[in-house]
């Protein structure tokens, strides 16, 4: 089968030759239509994630059709149109994830390839309103934004929530799915074209973290938050602290910007807020996503759709960050 190959660090990715896996006990074959590039598979291109093993077929992000079912594998038939849960072996504590969990695309090969094997309990039935590259742009960014908002967050209708950084893919779900639920969505981004698009999209309003008393302007647009969603961390995160409304909740999910150098502790606990750390998200947390993105017929915004052969391209397109939604590989 045809793959796309990162054969070391800062290695381009390559297209090769491979054999087409073979499914296990338990096991399932899915012929993969299209699969989604998160900025995972960049970081580890680049040789930024930990654990790193090459060479590697990257991509967490996969939907196509059943081929081929290994032993004690019947709820499913081949031919169905299935979409993939990159988060395997979670565990049965639905608080975190166990010692065995772990992503697909790393260590084992992953969806920028015509084939791919996972455990059948990672399978899941497309939903019928997307396509092939609308279903493989919601896994990973679907999955951890859903966790985010809703098992950690507890998000209700009418709340006030913050998002940072509005251009990627995790956060434009999260946009998706708190309108979806009668919130109010306010973001930051470093881009006015963005924040453009994404009040295009529903929001409420967004102000350029870029600019100076950006805090400030979002105080005077929102009165506060109820919740905020951020994955920036840094220095900017302190401010997040005054944003955040008496009662309020702060969920983090990534430090893009690095450590937060200080933070005064008395404002956390004066104003009773809650801090949450989350990441990816249990399987509960997808199927719950799932009926979520059925029921309300959301549809993950693409940026753009590239052919298999042109991972290498789709990639470097993240080297600027210009993006704005989520990147899709055409198998």
């Amino acid at each position: 089968m045809k793959a796309m190959i990162c054969n070391g660090e800062g290695q381009i990715l390559q297209v090769t030759e491979i054999p087409v896996p073979s499914p296990k006990k338990g096991e399932v074959l899915i012929k993969l239509k299209a699969a989604g590039i998160n900025h995972r598979d960049w970081l580890i291109q680049k040789g930024q994630y930990v654990n790193l093993k090459y060479p590697i077929v990257l991509g967490s992000d996969g939907a196509g059709i059943i081929e081929k079912l290994g032993e004690e594998v019947s709820q499913y038939i081949p031919g169905e149109e299935v979409i993939i849960n990159p988060g395997l072996n979670w565990g049965n504590d639905s608080r975190a994830p166990g010692k065995d969990f772990k992503i697909l695309g790393l260590p084992d090969d992953g969806c920028f390839a015509e084939y791919v094997v996972v455990p059948s309990s990672a399978v899941h039935p497309k939903p019928k309103h997307l396509t092939f590259e609308e279903a493989a742009a919601l896994p990973l960014s679907g999955l951890t934004g859903y966790r985010a908002l809703f098992t950690r967050g507890n998000i209700t209708e009418g709340q006030k929530v913050l998002i940072t950084g509005i251009g990627g893919a995790v956060a434009q779900s999260m946009l998706q799915f708190a309108l979806a639920v009668g919130a109010e969505v306010f973001f930051t981004s470093g881009s006015d074209e963005k924040i453009k698009r994404a009040v295009e999209l529903g929001a409420k309003a967004g102000v350029n973290y870029k600019k100076e008393g950006w805090d400030e302007e979002l105080l005077k647009l929102s009165g506060g938050f109820d919740l905020i969603i951020d994955s920036a961390a840094g220095a900017g995160f302190s401010k997040l602290i005054d944003l955040a409304n008496s009662g309020g909740k702060i969920v983090t999910f990534g430090a893009t910007n690095g450590t937060i150098p200080s933070l005064m502790i008395q404002r956390i606990y004066l104003k009773q807020i809650d801090i949450s750390g989350s990441m990816m998200g249990s399987s509960k947390d997808f199927s719950d996503m799932l009926n979520l993105v059925n029921d309300k017929k959301i549809v993950p915004v693409i940026d753009e759709v590239f052919p298999l052969e042109q991972a290498e391209k789709a990639v470097r397109k993240m080297d600027t960050a210009a993006q704005f939604g989520k990147m899709v590989l055409k198998i």
